[in-house]
């Protein structure tokens, strides 16, 4: 397995998305999204379970990966845990860790990566705290011993582009997508913004 996320990540909602959970994670991934992050954690186990095997499905076309929210992964072998804990995180094939400030980072261990946020101001994180902006994910990735993904609030390709700028390995996109008219086109957006911000300039004699 891939050692940790990048580019455009998706974390799901079902409550804020405007079809069919896998019906959005599956236009998602057609707009070019290969790592989503399964939430809803309302559900039954059992419902969740089965959620998992058919969003792993959809990622299996493209080689993607389903990262599940929580300690228990489903049957699956990716999980990422909340900033409260578990701790020591479990041994799995890739774990990840919420984050919100240098203290909590000083706290990973053997994780894989981590997400920090908000980033910017979000609907769907509105309770931890003002948002970090740019210039505080900079000094955060700075501090991290882990790879960051860059989260909450992330829109546009300008963010998009800021945040690559402050040094994340990708981003976690929800409500842009979840709550989208076409997820496809904001998926397709956001992935050409990633690789744009990751490629080099053009050298001189290139052009």
């Amino acid at each position: 397995m891939t050692r940790g996320p990048s580019g455009v990540v998706l974390l799901t909602d079902r409550w804020q998305a405007r079809r069919p959970l896998a019906e959005v994670v599956a236009r998602a991934v057609a707009g070019g999204v290969r790592w989503v992050v399964l939430r809803e954690r309302d559900l039954p186990r059992a419902e969740r379970a089965a959620l998992a095997v058919e969003l792993r499905a959809i990622l299996a076309e493209v080689g993607g990966t389903l990262v599940v929210a929580g300690p228990d992964p489903l049957d699956g072998d990716a999980v990422h845990l909340p900033s409260a804990g578990p701790y020591p995180p479990p041994r799995l094939g890739l774990v990840g860790r919420s984050c919100h400030d240098e203290a909590e980072l000083r706290r990973v261990t053997s994780e894989d990566y981590a997400t920090l946020s908000p980033v910017f101001p979000s609907r769907s994180k509105p309770g931890y705290g003002p948002p970090l902006r740019p210039a505080g994910l900079r000094g955060l990735i700075e501090a991290s011993p882990v790879p960051v993904l860059a989260l909450g609030g992330v829109q546009t390709p300008e963010h998009l582009h800021a945040c690559v700028a402050a040094g994340a390995a990708g981003v976690a996109v929800l409500g842009a997508i979840m709550r989208a008219d076409d997820p496809t086109e904001v998926a397709a957006t956001l992935t050409a913004a990633f690789r744009s911000a990751v490629s080099p300039p053009p050298r001189l004699g290139d052009r």
